[in-house]
């Protein structure tokens, strides 16, 4: 096995010939459409846009959020200019391109310039940003009259409804394509029609009266539960403004930080180069909660390292999405579905990251465990690092202060955008100490300047990362906030039709009353869901429509949500739709289909996590009383974090059928019958589990010695 060799304790990055960047990249176009490409003056109002908007959310985060129709009101009129000015109406590689571009041929040049420019937004796009202006200024206009005479709306509030309907649909197409903009039509249709389903045997439980188009289109785009609900609410209170401090934080230098530490804590010990994937996607998905965002950051070089220490491509490009999915889980951002958890249960963020520590602390503790049984099994060792996990904590340790900030102050209580709005400034001293920077400070003179031009010189540099950060941070929200409008006509749909109660009555009854053939149930909805809309979208439409099932079946409000929301992020990992893992294989090289079941592998306790959730709910720290924090038993949330861990070993070990050696059925039986044990929060049930399943390690110890021994003597015996 060749060692692997460092400059410091990180590896050059891989070269462009290791990765297919045109693979990554249409992987990538499955989560988000291609932008186009801006001239001059078109690029500076797109900056200016997102400055202006960034620097709106980042101020109100750090004073007061401004009145409701504002905060929300300015998100989605900017996302959707935004969007109109980014993403083309038809992309290049349409079916419709062809013919457009037949049909611009065919037109005066200059009027070809006006309506299909390059570089540019076409008339179209002007026209439609025009509209979004009107029709979003509307409600913010006049939102004091409109929640005066909800129910009561005028002709002028059904137009301006139609029309910011048929905007939203465009703005989901052009971003997410026709599977979320069909979904979002599909409901339209439902809210009005919905009658027609009394006659259709099976679908007439979902029937209902049926709603007139002016109450549909004015209750899907002016009410509460809209396009302006509890969707918009979670984004500008908490996820934009947390993306923001992911995008400083990446280019303050931080993710060095984030990939020095885990090489030089795991690189050397057996699969070291898969240890780092899964511990440096813990830290780097603690702030970025997108398993397709850590998949490819951290994967453009864990990936390369894992391949030359051994691992098979395909492995390699399982693992890295199998650890990512479980940013979405570990604190303190997590993903944007904990936020609407929040807004959803009325618990505060603060509650939500601290009962999520310890299943999120499993899951990467499955993946890892899985990893070393994978890397024993064929023999792989770890490679060369010149530096100790203690050189890398005195020499970076500053690059983990914004980390530390989003920390304490969620622990002291304050609020989750203050939080952020805190730590996206401590980023900035972080920039000053940018290499660059740095040798700048140290040797002014070498530039030919003094202190002070050397300090003016890296203030000017910081001004542009911040810029920079800005620009990345503004367009990786894009993605997210195209869904505003669709998810809230679906939500918007729900509560007006009331089929939530009737699709949980359902489950219920299918379910037979049985808490894990519903939990079964949800799980492969919220999988059929995940392969049609983004991960987040998945967990607010499940959760609005299952869990009053859970809930009616005795599991706790908290624990039945964190079962939702742990469902939801499958959809990245799962065949036949699995995003993240179609984004390893392409950085592997690798059959995206193989990496995909191979990336299911290796997540398997994501499926294991949501039955302990409903069963023993003390493991998110939920009291007797159903609430989390609230009379616990500490001795009974002790023992179930006690016996999740040994049952997340156990499981992990035994289902890549591999202890001392590969194990025969009789053995996998025997040890699955002790996995089982070890998973029941009761002392005397882990005895017998860690014994079951430690006699099975102790029989294949013995027998992989006895072998040895007798080959050894037969070797003497020729």
């Amino acid at each position: 096995m060749a060692e692997q060799k460092q400059s410091g304790a990180i590896e050059s990055a891989p070269t462009s010939d290791e990765i297919d960047q045109e693979k990554v990249r249409k992987y990538l176009e499955q989560e988000e459409k291609p932008t186009r490409t801006l001239g001059r003056f078109w690029g500076v109002v797109v900056a200016l846009v997102a400055v202006g908007m960034a620097g709106f959310y980042i101020y109100t985060a750090g004073t007061l959020p401004a009145p409701v129709q504002w905060q929300r009101g300015i998100y989605v009129m900017l996302t959707y200019i935004l969007v109109l000015l980014l993403y083309p109406a038809v992309g290049k590689k349409s079916v419709l391109q062809p013919a457009l571009g037949r049909v611009a041929d065919r037109l005066p040049g200059r009027l070809r310039t006006i309506v299909m420019p390059r570089g540019g937004p076409t008339i179209v796009d002007l026209i439609l940003i025009g509209v979004v202006v009107v029709v979003v200024g509307y409600f913010i206009v006049n939102y004091p009259a409109l929640q005066r005479r909800a129910g009561a709306y005028t002709q002028t509030d059904f137009t301006v409804s139609v029309i910011g309907l048929i905007v939203s649909l465009e703005i989901a197409r052009r971003v997410l394509g026709w599977s979320m903009t069909l979904i979002g039509l599909f409901f339209i249709l439902y809210l009005r029609f919905g009658f027609v389903l009394y006659d259709i045997p099976i679908l007439d439980t979902f029937a209902h009266r049926g709603q007139p188009w002016q109450r549909v289109a004015t209750v899907l785009f002016l009410d509460q539960e809209g396009v302006f609900g509890v969707m918009a609410n979670v984004l500008v209170s908490y996820v934009i403004i947390f993306i923001f401090f992911g995008a400083f934080l990446n280019k303050a230098g931080a993710s060095r930080f984030f990939i020095d530490l885990p090489l030089a804590l795991a690189g050397r010990s057996t699969g070291g180069p898969a240890k780092v994937a899964v511990i440096s996607s813990a830290l780097f998905g603690s702030i970025s909660g997108s398993a397709i965002a850590n998949t490819v950051s951290t994967g453009t070089f864990t990936i390369p390292l894992m391949k030359r220490a051994g691992f098979r491509p395909h492995v390699a490009g399982a693992i890295e999405p199998s650890a990512s999915i479980g940013g979405a889980f570990m604190p303190p951002v997590m993903g944007a579905g904990a936020f609407l958890m929040s807004e959803l249960t009325n618990t505060p963020y603060s509650v939500i990251v601290a009962i999520s520590i310890v299943p999120a602390i499993l899951y990467f503790l499955s993946v890892l465990t899985m990893v070393h049984f994978e890397a024993k099994k064929f023999g792989l060792s770890g490679i060369h690092t010149e530096q100790t996990a203690w050189q890398i904590l005195r020499n970076e340790w500053y690059l983990s202060l914004p980390l530390l900030v989003v920390i304490f102050m969620l622990a002291s209580g304050y609020s989750p955008g203050y939080a952020a709005f805190w730590s996206i400034l401590s980023c900035i001293p972080l920039m000053y100490m940018l290499p660059e920077n740095v040798a700048d400070l140290k040797n002014p003179a070498a530039q030919g300047g003094t202190v002070l031009h050397a300090f003016a010189r890296s203030t000017v540099r910081v001004m542009k990362t911040i810029n920079e950060a800005i620009q990345k941070g503004v367009r990786d929200s894009l993605v997210i906030g195209a869904t505003v409008g669709v998810i809230g006509m679906i939500v918007g749909t729900i509560y007006a039709t009331g089929v939530g109660q009737r699709f949980a009555n359902i489950i219920v009854s299918l379910s037979g009353g049985d808490v894990l053939a519903a939990v079964i149930l949800i799980g492969l909805a919220s999988l059929l869901l995940g392969m049609g809309v983004p991960v987040t979208a998945a967990y607010l439409i499940t959760a609005v429509i299952a869990v009053p099932a859970l809930t009616s079946l005795g599991v706790a409000l908290l624990a039945a949500h964190m079962i939702v929301y742990w469902f939801s992020q499958d959809s990245n990992i799962t065949p036949p739709v699995c995003v993240a893992a179609y984004a390893g294989a392409a950085i592997a090289g690798a059959d995206p289909w193989k990496t995909g079941w191979t990336s299911f592998k290796f997540a398997k306790l994501l499926y294991v996590m949501p039955i302990l959730f409903a069963f023993t709910p003390e493991i998110l720290m939920i009291g007797s009383s159903g609430q989390p924090l609230v009379d616990i038993e500490w001795g009974k949330v002790a023992m179930s974090w006690f016996s999740a861990t040994l049952g997340t070993i156990a499981f992990s070990a035994v289902t890549m059928f591999y202890l001392v050696r590969k194990t025969t059925w009789w053995e996998w039986i025997i040890a699955a019958v002790g996995t089982f044990f070890c998973f029941w929060p009761n002392l005397l049930t882990d005895i017998l589990g860690v014994a079951i399943v430690g006699s099975v390690w102790l029989w294949q110890w013995y027998d992989v010695r006895r072998q040895r021994q007798a080959k050894m003597q037969s070797s003497m015996a020729d």
